[in-house]
């Protein structure tokens, strides 16, 4: 079984909340919803989306990184804003951030984020492939998937002999040519 490694931050909302700032499992790296706080546990650009969220983008390189991963390797984002009509300024953020490997991406208008400042929030979850572990675990099951499929070929049939494939497809018609008398 794969190894699980949670990483903190020591941002505000983790012990308040009780969660981590990301985990690592099975080649998956998940950074939770991450705003524009900086490392002094400052809000970066009061009112001003694009800052905050470049902020976050950064702050989740950060945690990306502590985990062996980086920006490269995000493979879907989920953003939370409390104004869709400002959605230009988070979109340019995200795309500087992600433009060479972009992401699957969702924007969500929210009411309102867990600090009034607050203006947008990101997910991510990025992919590393599998640990050495986990590779040779599943190169070991590829392995023995191959011989179980070539020890189960086809035997060739007998003449005269229907598939099961061609028995079934005859039996469908008939049902289907009953229904309709």
């Amino acid at each position: 079984m794969g190894e699980i490694t949670r990483i903190a931050s020591g941002g505000l909302w983790e012990p308040i909340f009780g969660y981590s700032r990301a985990v690592a499992a099975g080649g998956w790296v998940m950074v939770a919803g991450t705003t524009g706080f900086d490392e002094h546990g400052t809000l970066a650009g009061v009112g001003q989306m694009y800052v905050q969220a470049r902020q976050a983008i950064t702050n989740i390189a950060a945690a990306l990184e502590r985990a062996g991963s980086n920006l490269g390797n995000v493979v879907r984002t989920r953003v939370f804003v409390t104004d869709i009509t400002r959605l230009n300024e988070v979109a340019r953020a995200h795309k500087e951030s992600f433009g060479a490997n972009p992401p699957a991406s969702t924007v969500v208008e929210v009411r309102r984020l867990a600090h009034p400042d607050m203006l947008v929030e990101i997910e991510a979850d990025a992919f590393a492939g599998p640990s050495r572990e986990e590779q040779s675990t599943s190169t070991i099951a590829r392995a023995q998937v191959r011989t179980v499929r070539s020890s189960t070929r086809a035997k060739p049939r007998a003449a005269g002999k229907r598939s099961a494939k061609a028995s079934v497809k005859s039996s469908i018609k008939s049902k289907t040519t009953r229904r309709r008398r």
